[in-house]
């Protein structure tokens, strides 16, 4: 099987031709042979279809940008200046190592200068940087970086909780365990008590 290869914009950035609805399917199809099965047999037929259409709404964040989606905010808010939390925001990611699930929840704080975003919009932000392969450390920073340049508040907190399948269904096979990952911008970093603040709102001491 054929596939595009890799390509590069202007600025050197690696830029993936996808391939065809039909050659995704055949590499599942692959894939089935590979684990010993029979993908003509009845049961199989429509998996390759399914998969295909299953992987589109996965790691749809590839086609969103979340900057955009920060675009629009309001400022009549009376002034408000203190910390906006959006806590336990269920996302859904795949590592990209073995494509096995992280299942988790994300906390996301916010100081706004003059403006504030609709909640839905940060949901929407950590869904679009888990709707990708990713690594826990890498969507943490994504998340925070995302808000603080779209917002340019006096600062950003995004802490991360994941049980990564890849290590409770496979290898070590350690089910309960939780990786921890945060991002602290502005405020958050240099004020220890409002990242002390933050942390005790989500349950954690800082």
């Amino acid at each position: 099987m054929n596939l595009p290869d890799p390509l590069k914009n202007q600025t050197g950035e690696l830029v993936v031709e996808k391939p065809t609805k039909e050659q995704a399917e055949d590499a599942v199809r692959t894939l089935l042979r590979w684990a010993g099965d029979n993908p003509e047999r009845e049961g199989l037929l429509d998996t390759p279809s399914r998969v295909v259409k299953a992987y589109g709404e996965w790691f749809r964040g590839y086609e969103e940008d979340p900057i955009d989606m920060l675009k629009r905010t309001f400022s009549e808010v009376e002034g408000y200046d203190e910390m906006v939390l959006l806590k336990d925001i269920r996302f859904e990611s795949y590592c990209e190592h073995h494509m096995a699930p992280i299942i988790g929840v994300a906390h996301v704080a916010y100081i706004p200068t003059a403006r504030v975003v609709g909640i839905s919009k940060l949901a929407r932000v950590v869904d679009a940087f888990a709707k990708r392969l990713q690594v826990q450390e890498k969507m943490t920073s994504q998340i925070a970086n995302a808000i603080e340049t779209a917002l340019r508040p006096h600062g950003v907190a995004v802490v991360l909780e994941g049980e990564h399948h890849c290590m409770c269904t496979r290898g070590v096979n350690k089910n309960g365990v939780t990786m921890m990952t945060s991002a602290m911008r502005g405020a958050f970093k240099t004020d220890r008590n409002q990242r002390r603040e933050f942390m005790a709102a989500i349950g954690k001491s800082a």
